[in-house]
């Protein structure tokens, strides 16, 4: 048996410069962080030569070409791997609809649990190209690129997408002091509401043109909190995450509602210096840049959601159970 894991993510700024209708007109730019909340895949040879996916539903089909999981098809074809195999798909948050790109995470951690299945090390700039090709290419997913690569490559990173489709990435380098301080500041709560990504990110697609002025805001805005917290300026991340939210709520309807606004509000008023709705917007975690002695006003202020507490992960997806048949 192989078992991989891989961190989920939160995006502190300049989400949605990752897409290409975007970062083909210049560049795009965002600083994401992964967390210690994980995708988990398990690789196993099969007696038989059938191919068994278990994730909410389970499969038991006689070819690639047969398995609906579109992640694991396009992983299975792109890794080689063409039977007598079982794959499960685990997370440690619902899968769909959080925000926190857990379908990256696993796309990620399929092609890693499949690749040292057939006893090859891939590194992260692999995974994260590949997952890319197989979310945005062969599945035709309306989504950017920065959750494959945080997954991948895990810590603090400033990740820039160039036009000529190239991605250069320059982790955050602080102390562990100033990380535990970023730490201490963050909250994530469960709104309990959860959306279809894509319907939101097919309107900022479409919408690109008409929102550039935003877009180059919010990827200017990524690279000045880069150059903050590598200064160890931590505090300006309650700022850029309320400056960010404003420009966000501008690019398409269904980013936000009424309901949201609300919780939005309540935070800001018992304590919360800036926050957002994680992902493409509509539902999902609210993450929000709270001093610790304001967080239990916070927690009283919004009773029905659920708090996901976490700390942050320096590293990307990583194999970490190999058994002994391999």
């Amino acid at each position: 048996m192989i078992i991989s894991r891989t961190p989920l993510r939160v995006s502190f700024a300049g989400g949605g410069t990752d897409i290409a209708d975007y970062y083909r007109t210049g560049f795009g730019a965002v600083v994401s962080c992964a967390i210690r909340k994980y995708a988990y895949v398990t690789v196993n040879k099969r007696f038989d030569d059938d191919i068994r996916v278990s994730y909410s539903k389970t499969e038991i089909v006689d070819s690639v070409d047969k398995v609906e999981h579109g992640l694991v098809r396009e992983a299975l074809r792109r890794t080689g791997v063409r039977n007598g195999v079982e794959i499960t798909t685990i997370a440690d948050i619902p899968s769909r609809g959080t925000g926190l790109g857990s379908s990256s995470a696993i796309a990620v951690g399929l092609l890693n649990a499949l690749y040292a299945f057939k006893g090859y090390r891939a590194g992260p700039k692999r995974l994260a190209e590949e997952a890319c090709e197989i979310e945005i290419e062969k599945l035709g997913e309306p989504i950017g690129k920065q959750d494959q690569y945080i997954a991948a490559y895990g810590g603090i990173q400033h990740i820039r997408f160039n036009a000529d489709e190239t991605v250069v990435l320059d982790p955050v380098i602080t102390p562990a002091k100033t990380k535990r301080d970023i730490e201490s500041h963050l909250m994530l709560l469960y709104t309990r509401k959860t959306r279809q990504s894509k319907d939101i990110l097919s309107k900022q697609k479409t919408n690109s043109h008409s929102n550039k002025a935003a877009l180059d805001a919010m990827r200017d805005q990524a690279e000045q909190l880069f150059h903050d917290l590598t200064a160890l300026q931590t505090n300006k991340l309650g700022d850029a995450l309320k400056h960010g939210w404003e420009l966000k709520k501008s690019l398409a309807k269904g980013i936000t509602d009424p309901e949201i606004d609300k919780m939005y509000d309540k935070a800001i008023k018992a304590g919360a210096i800036g926050g957002k709705i994680t992902g493409a917007g509509g539902g999902g975690f609210l993450v929000l840049f709270v001093p610790p002695e304001s967080h239990w006003s916070v927690r009283n202020a919004l009773p029905g959601l659920k708090e996901l507490e976490f700390k942050l992960e320096p590293q990307g997806s990583k194999i970490i159970y190999v058994g002994d048949d391999y």
